[in-house]
């Protein structure tokens, strides 16, 4: 099976480039910039029907939420029109498109774990561009499957996790929201489900693909020093704050939890809870670390023997 995945560095895409490479009968082809680019619909056909694709899994995606509300404009081009373009250049080739969206897509009022039926009501501009991109993905695409995930974090790109490293190496305290509850999610199990899944799709719909169990940012943050702690990596102490305490440019759902019910009866399977799923991307995180720090010792063990011997001469 050809799989077309759309992004290249993103988190999804890099989590399924690497699980790919050990899958068998499995060839990935992730194409990004400047070979493919979500803002230049009129060349998405040719692209895409060179790569001769089984399927497209459409992992691109602009995701800087804060910075989407004052640049509406390229937010709606890249999550609305671009994947309008890769589902109807996919639609002409009459082949299955993933598309991957998001939370943000509920307005977080909801006391429980939200449906796929539940109504939608995005409270941002990231929110509403990725709304108006799954409407425009159903209007392209005969049968497109569009899976809604959260909190996503893996051992690539930007996310909370490799966020809350980084700052515990300088602080001994950090502040983390406690009053916004979801699922976090692993990138590595996402990808996992969708090589699962794609042999053999025909059909689509909207699906939840979300990591099992729910937790506040603030709880999320000291589970991941608990276990770096035990891991030998760094931990810091976890105060709760409000969400009135730290202000964003954008509104965040206060209730991102979603039941993966309907993806478990339809695919036959669900993704581990989200305690299972962190430990391996931070030993994948922790052991980076500490490659990166021998080799920085090593380099700098060198330049000493060199001055060393300079000085000797």
């Amino acid at each position: 099976m050809r799989i077309l995945v759309l992004g290249r560095t993103g988190q999804v895409a890099a989590s399924l480039q690497e699980m790919a490479a050990a899958a068998p009968g499995v060839e990935l082809i992730a194409l990004g910039r400047p070979q493919l680019d979500l803002e230049n619909g009129s060349a998405m056909g040719d692209v895409i029907s060179a790569a001769r694709p089984d399927i497209v899994v459409n992992a691109a995606a602009y995701t800087a939420v804060d910075k989407a509300e004052q640049d509406a404009e390229r937010a709606f081009a890249i999550n609305c029109d671009g994947a309008g373009a890769a589902a109807a250049a996919t639609a002409r080739l009459g082949v299955p498109f993933i598309h991957l969206s998001t939370d943000y897509v509920y307005s977080g009022d909801k006391d429980s774990p939200y449906l796929e039926s539940d109504p939608t009501g995005p409270l941002g501009v990231y929110g509403r561009s990725k709304l108006a991109g799954e409407l425009r993905v159903r209007d392209e695409h005969p049968s497109p499957l569009i899976l809604r995930t959260s909190w996503v974090y893996s051992p690539f790109g930007a996310n909370f996790v490799k966020t809350m490293l980084r700052l515990a190496a300088d602080r001994r305290v950090l502040s983390v929201v406690d009053d916004q509850t979801g699922n976090p999610t692993s990138a590595l199990g996402i990808a996992s489900a969708i090589l699962r899944i794609a042999p053999g799709l025909s059909d689509g719909g909207t699906y939840h693909l979300c990591g099992g169990g729910e937790i506040t940012w603030c709880g999320f943050a000291r589970h991941i020093f608990t276990v770096s702690h035990a891991l030998g990596g760094p931990s810091a102490e976890v105060r709760a704050i409000t969400t009135q305490d730290y202000p964003t440019a954008a509104t965040r759902p206060a209730n991102s939890r979603m039941s993966m019910d309907a993806f478990a009866t339809r695919f036959g399977f669900r993704l581990e809870a989200w305690q299972m799923e962190l430990e391996p991307v931070l030993r994948k995180l922790l052991a980076r670390d500490d490659a990166r720090q021998h080799a920085d010792a090593r380099q700098a063990h060198a330049a000493a023997n060199m001055a060393a011997m300079e000085k000797d001469t």
